[in-house]
């Protein structure tokens, strides 16, 4: 659980209505069913029509992480690596076959099936890389959704905001319906600005930086992988990770 992602979350909330009700004013007054859907279901909607709906899906999938990150298994990686590099030093690529069959990685399962099969060092690269890339082109375009919901979330709150003083315009004869179109002309702007700062844009950045620092890993697995296969031992695959990490 990642409490500081929880802990900001609060921290927002608290701030805003804190603020709002120092100032004076009602909670009520900032819930406006109507301003909010046309941010957040326009906002949706423009989402939606830059992007595919697998990517969309995969985007939303993603939101679980802001709270529970991926475990970063980078040092029981190298410590594994060490091991796989001992075991095939010893007894032979070969003999990864069964620490193959207890990998739950794909990633890592991957990697040793090509040196067991005596894959080329440099194709072995090739082809592991090529796996990266595209991991890395999927999940950046699922995360990006984040950015663009940050960059439509304002405008459509100035929609919602013009819509609400149309709203006002279309009801000067009747004093009664003008507050309603005013707080959802200022109300949408709101949550437009304030979904968009608060939420949409820190949400996309922290699922940037996740994503970026499982590609480290994968990359620090193919070196891994490229050293085992050209028949480096122990010592090397342990200097070539420092160096890498240094």
């Amino acid at each position: 659980m990642d409490w500081a992602s929880i802990t900001g979350i609060l921290l927002v909330l608290t701030g805003i209505i804190a603020g709002h009700t120092i100032e004076g004013g009602k909670l009520s007054s900032l819930v406006q069913p109507a301003a909010f859907l046309i941010v957040f279901v326009g906002t949706i909607g423009a989402v939606l029509l830059q992007n595919k709906l697998q990517t969309f899906r995969r985007g939303i999938n993603m939101l679980r992480w802001v709270v529970s990150e991926p475990p970063d298994n980078t040092r029981k990686n190298i410590q594994e690596a060490l091991n796989w590099s001992l075991i095939a030093r010893r007894e032979g690529f070969l003999s990864l076959e069964r620490t193959l069959t207890e990998a739950k990685d794909p990633f890592i399962s991957k990697g040793l099936r090509l040196i067991i099969d005596g894959v080329e060092p440099g194709r072995l690269r090739e082809i592991l890389e090529a796996d990266i890339s595209l991991y890395e082109l999927e999940q950046r375009q699922a995360a990006r959704i984040w950015d663009a919901a940050g960059g439509y979330s304002p405008t459509v709150g100035i929609l919602g905001a013009v819509l609400g003083l149309i709203h006002v315009m279309d009801n000067l004869a009747e004093p009664s319906k003008l507050g309603a179109g005013i707080a959802t002309a200022f109300v949408a702007t709101v949550y437009g600005v304030g979904l968009a700062n608060l939420f949409f844009l820190p949400v996309g950045n922290k699922l940037k930086d996740i994503i970026m620092r499982e590609i480290t890993r994968r990359e620090m697995l193919v070196d891994i992988f490229y050293s085992i296969a050209v028949g480096d031992g122990p010592h090397v695959v342990e200097e070539r990770v420092a160096s890498n990490r240094g």
